[in-house]
């Protein structure tokens, strides 16, 4: 028999219906369905629930629904094909079997349509329920599918459907981090994986272009939060935790396969980084990089393009940028020849007063390790950083000091310039051109370290000592400068403070005890107090 015709889910009701649908039990419903088709049109009064504005509501209409169309699905009482319309199905030739197959997978689809939109709720246990609810159709509808397959690709995966949660949660104005710390767990599987990332590639394609490649920064947070939250497979012989088991042709499956991961992968990351994004987003996709990016890809030095332009944002992403273009060059066997000259021109002022000078001269010392760099290089580094030393506060003096020794001990060919002749007292002019951005043209070899004589004088006593080594011969063994890579003002003075303590220094007055109060009574003798 077929069932009778359907209401309206969005249309009003009068308070005593609505008092009267609110007493509902959905569990109950769902059995009633389920046992009799008679009670198919029951099914409106679940969907209503999911408008409502109670949270609790919707989270039970959710379930009830997730446990309805679970079981119809199992039972294979969806319509499956090409569905006609709902007028068409209803009045056409069909059998009563084939209508109440149709109008259930009308409200099956209508049911998606409003779970979707339940992403956008502004109740994350609402966005959360929806979500999962969707992820179970999907694992359903890849064990019982609903359309004809295509076993040329995509065998019996749902790809629409997942494809559908990866564009609502890739919202351009609510943080969905949460969320999306949630679908974290389904993401090992690897099926799952494989389209959420095929996915995440299509909607950036289609959401940049539409924007004219203008800043999302909004969206583009929650695109790469999603796309970090992917952990990649090392070897093919770990796919094997899958949604939906494909009973024919698995081995064929190209979400089977380690090389079509790493393919997607890759075009999801490069379909992203090739729009520009929030300077902020540049330093959170280049701490990641030669981690959790660059070994996953088929070609890594197809990011030549993003680094480069990462690069000219300037300050603490130019550096990074350069230990991206330093993993390629190195792991990759990438040919840029202006990866020196671009990391001599970081060199400013600025790189001692900024929160990631540890990091840079990390970094700096990692590049400038190899014995095999031509002497006019390292003496161009060695010159520039002196002469940068002559303004630096003293914390990074104590970093700068011992890293210019080291360049000189891996270079003995540098030693000219400590031991520069010259004429007692004869007034030399530097001929070291400070503004020339090619190491190769500056004239560092032609000059002498003088500035570090200089700093001999200086007013801190940890850094007249540091340059005071310059006098004597170099020992071969480098000096450890990672102890002081991290030590900020605040911790160089208590440092001093501690060992002024422990010193007793003649005085030849009284030591005060108090404010304005020292020995003697200082206020009693000049103030009369009334």
């Amino acid at each position: 028999m077929a069932p009778a015709k359907r209401r309206n889910v969005s249309s009003g009701k009068t308070p005593e219906q609505s008092v009267k649908t609110a007493q509902i039990d959905l569990n109950s419903n769902v059995e009633r369905i389920l046992e009799s088709r008679k009670r198919a049109n029951d099914v409106f009064d679940i969907l209503e629930f999911l408008q409502s504005d109670k949270e609790k509501d919707v989270i039970r209409a959710v379930d009830a629904c997730s446990k309805l169309f679970s079981t119809l699905l199992e039972k294979k009482e969806l319509f499956t094909g090409k569905l006609p319309g709902e007028e068409a199905a209803l009045s056409g030739g069909h059998s009563a079997e084939e209508k109440y197959r149709m109008f259930m997978r009308h409200r099956y689809n209508s049911c998606v349509e409003m779970l979707l939109e339940l992403i956008s709720h502004e109740v994350h246990n609402v966005k959360e329920s929806a979500m999962c609810c969707l992820l179970k159709f999907a694992a359903g509808e890849g064990q019982h599918p609903l359309e004809d397959l295509d076993w040329s690709e995509h065998y019996s995966f749902p790809r629409e459907l997942i494809l559908g949660v990866v564009e609502n949660l890739l919202s351009k104005t609510t943080n969905n981090s949460l969320l999306i710390s949630r679908l974290q767990e389904f993401l090992e599987m690897d099926d799952l994986r494989y389209y959420v990332m095929s996915s995440i590639r299509e909607n950036v394609g289609k959401v940049m272009d539409k924007s004219k490649g203008a800043v999302l920064p909004l969206y583009q947070f929650n695109v790469f939060t999603l796309m970090s939250n992917i952990t990649m497979p090392s070897k093919e012989s770990e796919l094997t935790n899958f949604m939906i088991k494909q009973e024919a042709k698995h081995e064929d499956w190209k979400a089977a396969k380690l090389n079509e991961h790493k393919r997607v992968f890759e075009r999801m990351w490069l379909g992203f980084l090739k729009y520009k994004l929030p300077n902020s987003m540049y330093k959170k996709v280049l701490v990641i990089l030669h981690d959790s990016i660059l070994p996953y890809m088929s070609k890594p030095t197809l990011m030549i393009d993003f680094l480069t332009a990462a690069y000219e944002v300037g300050g603490a992403i130019s550096l990074l940028a350069l230990n991206g273009l330093f993993v390629l060059i190195h792991q990759h066997n990438l040919d840029y020849p202006d990866f020196y000259k671009k990391l001599y021109n970081l060199l400013e002022p600025s790189v001692f007063h900024v929160k990631y000078r540890a990091r840079f001269f990390h970094l700096a010392n990692l590049f400038l390790s190899s014995s095999h760099l031509p002497v006019y290089l390292v003496a161009a580094f060695a010159k520039r950083l002196a002469r940068l030393a002559l303004t630096a506060p003293p914390t990074a003096l104590l970093i700068v000091l011992p890293f210019i020794y080291n360049l000189i001990r891996r270079h003995p060919s540098c030693r000219v310039l400590i031991h520069k002749p010259s004429t007692e007292d004869e007034p030399l002019e530097d001929p070291y051109l400070m503004d020339e951005e090619d190491p190769a043209q500056c004239r560092a070899l032609e000059s002498s370290l003088w500035e570090i004589k200089t700093l001999q004088k200086h007013y801190h006593p940890d850094v007249a000592k540091a340059a005071m080594l310059i006098n004597t011969p170099l020992s071969e063994q480098e000096e450890d400068i990672s102890e002081v890579l991290e030590i900020t003002a605040y911790e160089l003075m208590e440092r001093d403070l501690k060992q002024s303590q422990s010193k007793s220094v003649p005085l030849e007055f009284e030591t005060a005890t108090q404010l304005l109060k020292g020995g003697g009574d200082v206020l009693g003798q000049h103030f009369c107090l009334v």
